[in-house]
């Protein structure tokens, strides 16, 4: 059940801010070639700006969920094909970063090329949410 709120833009502000600080977070950490924590920070970035959005549309909380594409859906955003695919593997970073029997193969997998091309996906990604606000 969803809990209604009466201060709906201010805490839409909230999660937007929050997301601006993780962004910022993300390009530090690409910086100092920590590819998968700015993946992750990516990640988080993305599910604040969805957690806006919910909160924007429903005048409820945001659920509480990592899943990308389920909050997607739950705040009713009609994503392309690219978009969903790229929003359910941008999940999984959450997973891979948090969880130690995850953390080692995602640390070898996220090499400057690979991080690259996710953080230019993210990064598109964020800029259709913002104007979704």
């Amino acid at each position: 059940m969803k809990s209604k709120i009466e201060n709906i833009d201010k805490i839409v502000e909230y999660w937007k801010e929050s997301s601006d600080q993780n962004y910022s977070t993300m390009h530090n950490l690409i910086k100092t070639k920590e590819y998968s924590w700015a993946l992750f920070l990516g990640h988080l970035m993305i599910e604040k700006l969805l957690k806006a959005i919910y909160v924007k549309k429903n005048k409820a909380h945001a659920v509480f969920t990592h899943d990308l594409l389920r909050l997607s859906k739950m705040a009713e955003i009609e994503l392309s094909d690219e978009f969903e695919e790229w929003i359910d593997e941008i999940s999984t970073f959450n997973l891979n970063t948090r969880y130690d029997n995850y953390k080692h193969d995602f640390y070898k997998l996220c090499t400057k090329e690979y991080s690259e091309t996710w953080i230019v996906r993210i990064e598109k990604i964020r800029k259709w949410l913002i104007q979704q606000l």
